[in-house]
């Protein structure tokens, strides 16, 4: 039977069969962030051991502080969470990424970094953005805090198969349409729903031209479609982007491993339970105007009119977005004046991203009434732009440059925004209060927010 690249992976990771799709699985690699940390502590109360230890990575990323210059304690009330997952990870002889280390840094942004997220594999993380690393040719997808315990005690996991879903991009975009565009244009297509209950593969020429670090967007907001699980097939720049990275594999292992890699794509005649085709070509940039991801409109557009919708329900639920962010049906969206722009995050936070928010920035300033932030993605990202000269092109413009994390994209780690104030943010989520209570998000690209940052407006990157 022909098998899409999902049947491929899943068919290697299944210890047992259990019915009505149902699957007892290996996991070949298990993610930690401090958030998650806990369950450390829950096997060792639970008389339980970790089962293979050289296969669970952890990182310090969503309680740390991003203020220059922090350490452990700069926000005290999670400082012990930190020392205590330190000490269970050295307990257990787990690999710990702590803060200033190389390869410390946002999971999501670590794993593919550091050579952890590997093609054919199946990866899972207590949190929801793990579908990240399924752009490298993986399985992934975020558990539960029960199904973290499980995976540490067993290395296994149950789960439903879920249906299979292909997104084709095709035709060419335009020079200022990033990947961030194009999931955010998928998202208002089909709706924060469109993906539910599948697992969703991005292929078409459009995906294929992409750069590895934009696949990662792509599959990042999987989520936020209503998925568990976004991949893409892995290819040549898959294995070139791998190769050399620490973990990665070495010597006649990296020849082996990428001879099987090759293997991994849908066969041609794969059949999909859903299909969905996407033109490209007919992308503008975006920026999302209300309180969930699929209310998104073109840069060039005016807030729509929950009165051009017939179903009362999402009429109801336009209106309280717009009550929520202040806004008006058929104000142009660029007419909206921010307060704050937050580049950053598991969805925008890597090297091609900060650079294409610099080149927008380069010798111009941010507005006065703006405060802007950039929050790399991980240590080596900060010290590669840094030595690039990136972090001076920033600071020169007025933008913050700060220590990597999770930063502001959630709002738990005394990076928020203050009630009533905008965000033009290269997050993921721009829920009621997800940048701090009151706060409005606006979700756009590094370089649309780098651009509403200096017009200190939301702006079409394309006028800057």
């Amino acid at each position: 039977m022909p098998k899409t690249l999902f049947d491929k992976i899943w068919d290697r990771h299944v210890i047992a069969d259990l019915g009505d799709d149902y699957a007892l699985l290996h996991i070949s690699r298990h993610l930690m962030h401090d958030g998650g940390g806990r369950g450390l502590a829950m096997i060792k109360a639970a008389g339980q051991k970790v089962r293979n230890p050289d296969l669970t990575f952890a990182t310090f990323d969503h309680v740390i502080s991003t203020e220059p210059g922090r350490d452990h304690n700069t926000l005290k009330p999670y400082a012990q969470r930190l020392y205590d997952m330190r000490d269970e990870a050295k307990r257990w002889g787990i690999k710990l990424f702590d803060l200033g280390q190389p390869g410390q840094g946002i999971i999501h942004v670590v794993g593919p970094e550091q050579g952890i997220s590997l093609p054919g594999t199946l990866l899972v993380c207590g949190d929801s953005h793990t579908c990240t690393h399924g752009g490298m040719g993986a399985i992934a997808f975020g558990i539960g805090a029960t199904e973290v315990i499980h995976v540490l005690a067993t290395q296994s996991l149950v789960q439903r198969k879920p249906k299979r879903l292909r997104a084709t991009f095709e035709g060419t975009r335009h020079s200022s349409v990033t990947p961030k565009d194009m999931i955010l244009h998928l998202i208002g297509q089909i709706g924060t729903a469109g993906g539910t209950g599948y697992a969703v593969e991005y292929a078409g020429s459009a995906i294929r031209a992409l750069e590895v670090e934009g696949r990662l967007t792509i599959c990042n907001l999987s989520i936020e479609l209503g998925a568990k699980v976004g991949m893409i097939a892995p290819d040549e720049k898959t294995f070139a982007y791998l190769k050399g990275r620490p973990f990665a594999p070495t010597g006649a292992m990296w020849d082996q491993a990428v001879a099987d890699w090759r293997s991994l794509a849908s066969d041609a005649d794969a059949v999909f339970d859903r299909e969905v085709a996407v033109d490209v070509g007919k992308i503008a940039p975006q920026i999302t105007w209300g309180t969930s991801p699929e209310q998104v409109i073109p840069v060039t557009a005016n807030v729509p009119d929950p009165k051009s919708v017939a179903d009362p329900d999402k009429q109801k639920a336009m209106q309280m977005a717009l009550d929520y962010m202040g806004l008006k049906a058929g104000q142009p969206i660029q007419d909206a004046k921010i307060d704050w722009v937050f580049i950053g995050s598991c969805t925008n936070s890597r090297m091609s991203d900060l650079r294409a928010a610099a080149e927008v920035a380069k010798g111009r300033k941010v507005a006065g009434h703006v405060r802007a932030w950039v929050v790399p993605g991980s240590e080596n990202i900060k010290r590669e732009a840094e030595a690039e000269g990136i972090d001076r092109v920033f600071k020169e413009a007025g933008f913050e440059w700060r220590e990597p994390g999770c930063s502001m994209c959630l709002a738990v780690n005394g990076d928020t925004i203050a009630p009533g104030q905008r965000s033009v943010s290269t997050s993921n989520r721009n829920f009621v209060g997800r940048q701090g209570p009151g706060g409005r998000t606006h979700l756009a690209s590094p370089a649309m927010a780098a651009a509403a940052a200096i017009a200190g407006h939301i702006a079409d990157v394309r006028q800057i």
